[in-house]
């Protein structure tokens, strides 16, 4: 926490790094014409310096001797702090300009796994392309998890799935999500490419167990339009679900990014659940714990971009839900 009242300091001795510069080139070079032209001066201005320098510290930091300059006892003292004093001055320039620049360093990602596939590919491969000193690290897990994670700032950004016409505060939605119907290849019931929500009822289901945002949602739903889900096996593991789905002729809701791939290949099928239409928000969130970092926001830019392309393709609609205020 920073404190509440600045610190007082003061730091006219070093308040000019370059004398200090200057100091640390003769004190190594062990002499002011080497030194010089190192810094790319000039002797008589070295000399200058130093005097003001040895006039500031009230000693003598040289002795002359036949072969340049020698440090003295005070110049011995001093030498480790001032070169320490420097080595921690260029740090922070190189970190400000790094930092006003080029994003730099490590960003966590925490996602649920069915966004994972259609996205984190494509984010690295751009990552590495625009924003090579930024690292990724990717965590997955279900929307609870996601969300402790975010809550104790163990990641930097969060993708959910939200449900409802509004988002929580500071969250900002990246698409509209469909939910479909997924069977087994060849399955009757997925084929036609839509499905009215009554079509569900009495079907064997594999589901996630509760608590979870699409279970809940989907129950809710159930339960107002009177139909009956039969759940014959709850599991957690996205390529569970697809297993079992086309290997032992069950049913389960996803969104179509989740199945894409599967789906293009013939795998499995999905119809499109209307009538009433279920439909879930993918937001993003950041860490409040955490200041603005230039690494976190190109991250965040990347994924805006990607989440309006895969808009295009046909992954999932285009946002227009609000945050809530």
């Amino acid at each position: 926490m920073l404190p509440s009242k600045a610190t007082s300091l003061h730091i006219d001795l070093v308040g000019n790094l370059h004398k200090w510069m200057a100091f640390l080139a003769i004190a190594e070079l062990r002499s002011l014409t080497r030194a010089a032209l190192h810094l790319n001066s000039n002797q008589s201005m070295l000399s200058r310096q130093l005097n003001a320098l040895e006039r500031e510290c009230n000693a003598r930091l040289f002795v002359r001797t036949g072969r340049g300059v020698e440090l003295t006892e005070m110049g011995l003292r001093i030498f480790p702090q001032v070169k320490a004093l420097l080595e921690d001055a260029e740090r922070l320039e190189l970190g400000i300009r790094g930092e006003a620049h080029l994003p730099a360093g490590q960003v966590t990602l925490g996602l649920l796994p069915s966004l994972s596939h259609p996205l984190i590919g494509e984010l690295f491969s751009r990552l590495h392309a625009q924003f090579p000193d930024v690292r990724l690290r990717v965590l997955e897990g279900s929307s609870g998890q996601v969300e402790e994670w975010l809550a104790d700032a163990r990641v930097d950004i969060a993708l959910l799935y939200r449900y409802g016409p509004s988002l929580p505060e500071m969250e900002v939605a990246l698409a509209r999500v469909e939910s479909y119907l997924v069977g087994a290849a060849g399955d009757p019931k997925t084929v036609g490419g839509q499905v009215p929500f009554r079509a569900l009822d009495g079907l064997p289901f594999v589901l996630p167990g509760p608590p979870n945002g699409l279970r809940n949602a989907l129950d809710a739903m159930a339960r107002r339009e009177h139909v009956t889900l039969e759940t014959a096996l709850e599991v957690d593991s996205l390529p569970l679900f697809k297993s079992l789905v086309a290997g032992q002729r069950l049913y389960t809701v996803l969104p179509l990014h989740a199945v894409w791939q599967e789906v293009q290949a013939g795998q499995l099928q999905a119809a499109l659940i209307v009538d009433p239409p279920l439909q879930r928000t993918v937001s993003m969130a950041e860490a409040r714990t955490k200041g603005p970092n230039r690494a976190v926001q190109a991250v965040t830019g990347l994924l805006t971009e990607l989440f309006e392309e895969n808009a295009g393709r046909g992954l999932w609609l285009p946002s227009r839900v609000a945050p809530a205020t």
